[in-house]
């Protein structure tokens, strides 16, 4: 999946003085910059003790938020680490609590994965207002429990974390949580127990303000695609984020994922940052993410998300192929089945079509568990299921042989195939009358470091067209390379941080065509060519 467009605040955008308009010709969003920039002091840094000055790119957020004729539920702000985005969420908390926004005896909350991380959006409002002479004395404050009650309006605020229990019971009309980028999966109990809970007002409104998350299948990454495709009218998205092509010291690249750049973000420091990124491959990953604000991973894959994503044009169709070799991991009844169909055509680079298998009964529980989409990417069609608890390797034969097979002329040299297993699926093939020609592929380093060896060449060098893939793309971002003690390689299921059964499928279907004799082939070609004519 394509990283979003970033939301660019160009010489196009200017936002009106709202200090030189009269309050009743203010528009809703204009009247809630207003009160920040009149009332809400700066707690800490630098400028402490001086009034607020927001920055263009917090005014157009909530100018889009606020001023929306459709009345926005969902408002989204994703940018780099550093860029005020506590400061943001505060002076918005402020403004419901005893500002424009502020509700007659409604709950407001904030929210977070860590308590340390909820404080510090309580301590940095609390702070703010205890410092402005105009707004210390509408509030009380009860900083055990993270609280603060607004007067005037019977508003109460509570900054609450998903490791405190405190979700539950809450009923917010208005939520904002703070780095759901972190959350790992398509799904988090959190938000749902925040979200769930809104559904007691009208009107309510939900802010999501984050880096992105490392993976497209992350929870936060699902929201923002969600907003990009399908652009729903109740909801802002704002994503501020580098080109994926983006050099690491490119400061076209630092402004677009760091829009205070210069400001509340430091510009030497991203310089030092960029530097030793350059220095240390495995910190570049941790930068992109956090700096750049890119979806990248912060472990170290084998193979980088910019290298994956260099092979991810659409491969020519299959019926322009000379010849196919198959890669299968069965993985269990319970797991993924996987089959990499790889394509060698007259011409470019060799075609990878992935194919996955599922059982559909229990389909949503084990995206849960596993932290991915099955469910999604089974509607979306990536992920094929069979009826039951459990894969059927019938419907992976039965596909093979009346759905992969006709769609080509190309022969199907060979399948390579993880022994695990295999008796189960060669006994169904011979019950209905299949003959595939199978070939065990051993997943020890004797077997699999060449394959892997081939598989790094082939991605590096762009000699692989996998379409992007979202499923295999997540195999390839999980997958981990362990080494023996002579230097040689494979992939190691138990140092994942996910499946990676694709990917292994797709190592041995290139390690099968690696071990094909050459001449052999150079015989079939000639046919090939003899009967084209």
């Amino acid at each position: 999946m394509p990283t979003p467009d970033p939301v660019v605040c160009g010489p196009g955008f200017t936002p009106r003085d709202t200090s030189k308009i009269p309050s009743s010709e203010l528009t809703r969003g204009e009247r809630m910059i207003r009160f920040i920039e009149t009332h809400c002091v700066v707690p800490e840094g630098d400028l402490v003790g001086q009034l607020v000055e927001l920055d263009i790119y917090q005014k157009r957020f909530i100018l889009d938020v606020y001023d929306n004729p459709e009345m926005t539920d969902t408002a989204i702000l994703s940018i780099a680490r550093k860029n005020a985005k506590t400061a943001t969420i505060a002076f918005l908390v402020i403004g419901h609590i005893i500002g424009p926004e502020a509700i007659q005896n409604s709950r407001i909350v904030s929210g977070a994965l860590s308590r340390d991380q909820a404080s510090e959006v309580y301590n940095y409002a609390s702070k703010s207002i205890q410092m402005s002479p105009t707004l210390c004395d509408l509030v009380t404050l009860t900083p055990s429990s993270r609280m603060i009650h607004g007067t005037i309006m019977n508003v109460t605020y509570q900054a609450i974390s998903a490791d405190g229990k405190t979700a539950h019971g809450k009923s917010p009309i208005v939520a904002i949580l703070d780095e759901v980028g972190q959350i790992k999966g398509p799904n988090s109990s959190f938000v749902d127990a925040i979200t769930t809970a809104q559904g007691a007002y009208r009107n309510p409104l939900l802010f999501y303000i984050s880096t992105q998350a490392a993976e497209d299948g992350d929870f936060f990454s699902i929201q923002i695609d969600d907003a990009r495709d399908y652009q729903p009218k109740k909801t802002v998205c704002h994503v501020y984020t580098a080109d994926p092509k983006a050099k690491l010291t490119s400061v076209r690249a630092w402004k677009a994922a760091n829009p205070a750049l210069g400001k509340f973000r430091s510009r030497e420091d991203m310089e030092k940052q960029a530097k030793k990124a350059e220095r240390m491959p495995t910190f570049e990953n941790t930068f992109r993410n956090l700096n750049l604000n890119q979806r990248v991973t912060t472990h170290s894959p084998f193979v980088s998300k910019s290298v994956w994503e260099g092979c991810g044009k659409e491969p020519k169709p299959l019926s322009e192929a000379v010849r196919l070799w198959g890669g299968l991991d069965l993985s269990g009844r319970l797991d993924l089945t996987s089959l990499v169909i790889l394509a060698e055509f007259k011409t470019g680079p060799l075609g990878v079509f992935p194919y996955f298998w599922a059982p559909a009964i229990g389909l949503k529980d084990r995206a849960k568990q596993d932290r991915q989409p099955y469910d999604i990417w089974a509607k979306q069609g990536w992920l094929m299921t069979t009826p039951g608890k459990s894969v059927n390797y019938e419907h992976v034969l039965e596909y093979i042989d009346e759905v992969i097979l006709p769609s080509t002329d190309a022969p199907l040299a060979s399948i390579a195939f993880d022994r695990w297993r295999i008796d189960i699926l060669e006994k169904d093939a011979e019950d209905m009358g299949i003959s595939l020609p199978l070939v065990p592929f051993g997943q020890g380093f004797k077997d699999m470091g060449p394959a892997i060896e081939i598989m790094e060449e082939k991605l590096l060098n762009r000699g692989l067209a996998h379409s992007g893939n979202p499923i295999l793309t997540m195999c390839a971002a999980n997958a981990v390379a362990v080494y023996d003690p002579a230097g040689n390689r494979k992939l190691d299921k138990n140092k994942a941080t996910g499946r990676i059964d694709g990917v292994v499928a797709l190592a041995m279907a290139l390690g099968a065509k690696d071990k094909e004799p050459e001449k052999k082939r150079e015989r079939t070609y000639q046919v090939l060519t003899l009967g084209a004519k």
